[in-house]
């Protein structure tokens, strides 16, 4: 069974001096790796720990959260952007004893920086407070708690130790990912060194990720199959947005033979490219999409524009990740109803039930959902996604649409039923329900739909649309909000028809 830090210490011992990430060789990266999980280890992490993560990706926090799941523990990874109640409900869920943190965090959250943060309208936890010992990544700032320990300081004490793997470390959880979910029951995924490593695997060997390529991404999905496969893993700084900066991603990709991009990041690097505005590498040999749809008429313009390059759209989910690849050419000659998005990749078994969804498994599933898995629940076997299916006769996987509400934008996936209580109760709203409306590159533009509450004066949209940025996490508002007389609905319990509302407000309702 592929074991994810084995591999890696694997791949380090059979390329030592070829690159790895960043200015480091495999055999300098896999050294850092062992150094911290034996720094660790020595502090009392280990088998049964929890660490909650919040480090913006850089080659410190590959090698903190890879040290940290070679120690046996577990990594929970803690976006502290998501908003206060969900945030707080997350790391309830995670009962970590452990943090890992940048000092800015710990300075905003309870330092000099916190008076600061707040005009600016953002509100960051209180690091100190979330868990008993800390680790920092990043010089020593004013609100890092007391005893804290430094990244630099791990590496030394762990340097020259050993570190012990049992082989039933490979099915013990590693890392924790938060997906759906309330503040009432957040949502998190379990993933073992097994499952990982058997995803990384496949996804290594299908993009040929060997010595001599070079990937350049701020992207786990990618940076980590590189290193098992043996390639140097370069990352853009911290806060880089390929559609809004595309001038620097061609700079980083200089050399570079691999990137990954969601849908809507492409479509503007495109731009660029065709204004003249950036030349991207001719080393360039594949670039990895995938987070939203990837539709045919953003294919056909990136192979016009980027000749020579082979475009892959991954498919998958936090659950079980890859699924399958289908290449540009497989999308475009796909000519029936429905998204092509490959043949299941070897290993993973698919099936549609009764229902239309499709149903996912093999080797790098999860173990499962951290709330079942801690009440003593078994591992599952399978995923029933979101998604609702066919296979066609070639056994490719075709999908139909999402069965479930979430909304893709960019980067960024929206949950309506996180913010929709909050927009209905602002004056003068009767109903609000936020969805997505597909356009032409595979990104989704999000419209919140308004119905007014009777006597409510005219202008209701432009009120809520000025209210919006107290209520609802940046990331989540609207591109468009329209009032409507009333919302369609289906069924005998008369719930809101979000097909339907999608197809009324695509078409241009005001």
């Amino acid at each position: 069974m592929p074991d994810l830090i084995e591999r890696l210490l694997a791949t380090a011992a059979r390329h030592p001096d070829a690159p790895a990430l960043g200015r480091l060789d495999h055999a300098g990266f896999a050294g850092r790796v062992r150094a911290v999980a034996a720094g660790l280890g020595g502090r009392g992490f280990g088998p049964g720990e929890r660490m909650l993560f919040s480090v913006r990706p850089s080659p410190d926090a590959v090698v903190l959260a890879l040290g940290a799941v070679a120690a046996g523990g577990t990594v929970v990874f803690a976006d502290p952007g998501v908003g206060p109640a969900l945030f707080a409900a997350r790391t309830g869920l995670a009962a970590a004893r452990w943090t890992a943190a940048e000092s800015v965090l710990h300075a905003a959250g309870r330092g000099p920086l916190r008076a600061l943060a707040r005009r600016r309208g953002v509100l960051l936890p209180d690091y100190g407070a979330l868990a008993e010992r800390h680790v920092r990544v990043g010089p020593w700032l004013p609100g890092v708690p007391r005893g804290a320990v430094g990244l630099a300081a791990l590496v030394r004490a762990g340097t020259g130790s050993s570190i012990s793997a049992r082989a039933s470390e490979a099915h013990d959880a590693a890392v924790v990912v938060f997906t759906a979910g309330t503040t009432a029951a957040p949502k998190a995924v379990v993933h073992t060194r097994a499952s990982l490593g058997a995803g990384l695997d496949v996804l290594a060997g299908r993009c040929a990720l060997g010595p001599g390529a070079r990937v350049h991404t701020d992207q786990f999905l990618l940076g980590l199959p590189a290193l098992v496969g043996g390639a140097h893993w370069t990352m853009p700084p911290h806060g880089f947005a390929p559609g809004a900066r595309p001038d620097e991603l061609a700079r980083g990709l200089a050399g570079a033979t691999h990137t990954f991009l969601v849908p809507a990041d492409l479509a503007a690097v495109l731009d660029a490219v065709e204004a003249g505005r950036v030349a991207l590498p001719s080393s360039l040999r594949q670039v990895l999409l995938g987070a939203a749809p990837v539709l045919p008429p953003l294919l056909r313009r990136a192979r016009a524009v980027l000749r020579g390059v082979e475009f892959l759209a991954v498919y998958g989910m936090t659950e079980i990740l890859p699924v399958a690849v289908a290449t540009a050419e497989e999308k475009l000659a796909h000519d029936g109803p429905g998204d092509l998005v490959g043949a299941p990749l070897p290993g993973v078994r698919v099936r549609v039930d009764d229902a239309g969804r499709l149903v996912v498994g093999g080797a790098n599933l999860a173990r499962g959902y951290l709330a079942d898995l801690d009440a003593g629940a078994p591992p599952i076997t399978e995923h029933t996604t979101g998604d609702l299916a066919r296979l066609d006769d070639a056994g490719r996987i075709v999908l139909a649409g999402r069965a479930t509400d979430m909304i893709i934008r960019g980067r960024t996936n929206i949950y309506p039923g996180l913010h929709e209580p909050a927009i209905a109760a602002l004056p003068g709203v009767a109903q609000a329900v936020l969805v997505g409306v597909p356009d032409a590159i595979g990104d989704e533009r999000v419209v919140l739909a308004l119905v007014a509450a009777p006597g409510t004066a005219p202008g209701l949209a432009e009120r809520v649309r000025a209210a919006l940025p107290a209520v609802v996490d940046a990331a989540a508002l609207p591109d468009e909000v329209v009032e409507l007389p009333a919302l369609p609905v289906a069924g005998r319990t008369r719930k809101t028809d979000r097909a339907a509302l999608r197809d009324l407000v695509g078409g241009g309702a005001r």
